[in-house]
């Protein structure tokens, strides 16, 4: 009896996806046992000059242009919607951080001018100035993929740390403050003495 290799395809490309899958497993589980985030994207725009910001004002509150990024310590620029849940979860920390005397800036990305003000006006507003970005051209210039996008940026205007996802307090203990403390920079904390 003759063997037909052809029958043996199916057999031997299964067992080589499931080889290459379970090797990859391993991999990832490996570098998240070490810390490694496996789930981030890099970041084009950290460590590098913060793009070009010029953009009109949402409504009633002051524009934002990349002048308003310098010489005023460490800035956060946190890129929002009011039709994104996750930037609904961040409010509470976002507005402990600026009542704590860190400078917030917010971009209103591909949103309705009313909606966004509903959702300041229940939730109250955190942000010094608030730039729109409705055809999201601003956000696609900075990198931004998704909802919500916080940059850190210090006095010289160079964004030091790009946060992809909401700034809650479990992500802003466990990632953002030491990201920030390894590039050699803090926020002022709600309760803490200045």
């Amino acid at each position: 009896m003759k063997f037909n290799w052809l029958m043996a395809l199916p057999l031997l490309l299964a067992v080589g996806f499931f080889g290459v899958t379970a090797a990859q497993l391993l991999t990832t589980q490996g570098d998240q046992a070490r810390g490694v985030d496996t789930n981030a994207l890099p970041s084009t725009r950290q460590g590098n000059p913060a793009p070009t910001l010029d953009l009109q004002p949402l409504a009633r509150f002051e524009g934002l242009a990349r002048e308003d990024l310098e010489g005023n310590g460490l800035i956060i620029l946190n890129f929002w919607a009011s039709w994104c849940p996750p930037c609904r979860a961040e409010h509470p920390t976002l507005t402990a951080l600026a009542e704590a005397g860190n400078p917030l800036f917010g971009v209103n990305y591909r949103d309705q001018p009313a909606q966004a003000l509903s959702f300041l006006d229940e939730l109250g507003n955190p942000y010094d100035r608030i730039g729109a970005d409705p055809e999201a051209r601003t956000g696609r210039d900075w990198g931004v993929v998704a909802m919500p996008e916080t940059f850190f940026i210090n006095d010289e205007g160079v964004v030091v740390l790009h946060f992809r996802g909401p700034v809650v307090q479990r992500s802003l203990q466990n990632q953002v403050i030491p990201a920030l403390a390894e590039a050699g920079y803090e926020l002022q904390l709600p309760g803490q003495a200045e």
